[in-house]
């Protein structure tokens, strides 16, 4: 399994990380998008329907499904603390594949464990 080191890495290679403060919204359910994140440093929390049914941190990507054909952002997402926060668009995703096959592994578990916890709150 790919570490969340190595997952940091490789968003830390990546150009002009976003920092979000403390309950600063990153995106909101329904809206359309087309990057996903990677945490650098801090935590996020991960809403649906305004509760928070997850929190996540350093290592962790998210909003991986608008790179996957999902239309429009399935949850909210907002900065539990300070954070630092890398993007990858789909050229930068399919690069960063394509350099480091087992990140695929890693988001597509990273996703597919996200998604199911987010069926379960419905």
């Amino acid at each position: 399994m790919l570490s969340p080191v190595v997952t940091v890495g490789i968003f830390q290679k990546q150009p002009n990380p976003k920092v979000f403060s403390l309950g600063e919204v990153i995106f909101e359910e329904g809206q359309p998008g087309d990057i996903m994140y990677g945490i650098v440093e801090g935590e996020v929390d991960i809403l649906v329907n305004g509760k928070v049914v997850e929190t996540i941190e350093t290592g962790e990507v998210f909003g991986v499904g608008i790179l996957v054909g999902v239309k429009n952002r399935t949850y909210t997402a907002i900065a539990k603390t300070d954070s630092k926060l890398a993007f990858l668009d789909e050229k930068g995703f399919l690069f960063a594949v394509q350099e480091t096959p087992m990140f695929a592994i890693k988001v597509m578990k990273s996703y597919s464990e996200r998604l199911s916890r987010l069926l379960h709150t419905l």
